[in-house]
């Protein structure tokens, strides 16, 4: 039987300590700062989940979109497209599942605050992608001789939302620079398992939270933040009392 690896447990207690403050979470403010992704064990650092914002009173995670498991408001939104007027196009784009994309990292100038999730757009993403295959920088993640990225985050003259642009450092660099291997191993212990970061909801309270949405029992939740940190408080799904659900109704007046 394999010993108790106290150095695991430690980051372990570490990690759960930030998700307890809210601390595990990173997103950029305006202007430039620069970052640097983190491997993973997998040899995957970057993530990317399916969320549902604007159902329920916090957004959670889709079952359909990232466990393949029934989804009634997939089902629901899916009927809304089909319905095909003005308003349930809209209502459907607003409950449909949201794609959204994370990577661990360090943030330049505050390393000693150890790994931070960041959570960033579909436009990231692949200019990321497009980094790690283009031949001049490779794996920008190695510890060795990996490459920090600049981004210039905010909201340009005019635009809804904000931007990210991304710039690689011409140089590549070590991880921590001045640091010992052991603490570099002791960073790299320390990444989060991103199966762990959010809840897993069942089909049955994904169902739940369509149903009080639509009976308008909870207010609007938006996804309009990079982080996507909103969690789902799951309740549990009951038949008691017989009577037919909004999901029903619904669902009956788009058939």
């Amino acid at each position: 039987m394999a010993k108790l690896d106290i150095k695991k447990m430690k980051a372990k207690l570490a990690q759960s300590k930030q998700r307890g403050k809210g601390g595990m979470f990173w997103k950029p403010k305006d202007g430039k700062q620069d970052i640097r992704i983190v491997p993973t064990a997998d040899g995957d650092p970057f993530k990317n989940y399916f969320f549902h914002y604007n159902v329920g009173e916090q957004g959670f995670l889709c079952p359909k979109r990232n466990f393949n498991e029934d989804c009634a408001v997939c089902d629901f939104a899916h009927q809304l497209y089909k319905d095909g007027d003005e308003e349930s196009i809209k209502m459907a784009k607003e409950i449909s599942a949201k794609q959204r994309f994370f990577s661990p990292v360090i943030v330049r100038g505050d390393e000693d605050a150890g790994i931070k999730v960041y959570g960033y757009s579909k436009t990231v993403y692949e200019e990321f992608l497009g980094l790690v295959l283009n031949p001049d920088f490779g794996d920008i993640t190695d510890v060795d001789n990996g490459v920090d990225l600049t981004l210039q985050y905010g909201k340009e003259s005019g635009a809804q939302f904000p931007s990210t642009g991304v710039t690689p450092r011409r140089k590549s660099s070590e991880l921590l620079p001045g640091k010992s291997a052991e603490e570099v191993k002791e960073l790299l212990d320390s990444v989060p398992d991103f199966d762990e970061l959010y809840d897993r909801v069942s089909s049955a309270d994904a169902r739940v939270a369509l149903d009080k949405h639509l009976a308008g029992d909870e207010g609007e939740v938006t996804d309009e933040g990079d982080d996507g940190t909103e969690k789902y408080g799951s309740s549990t799904a009951s038949d008691e009392g017989g009577g037919a659900s909004s999901v029903d109704s619904a669902f009956e007046q788009l058939s």
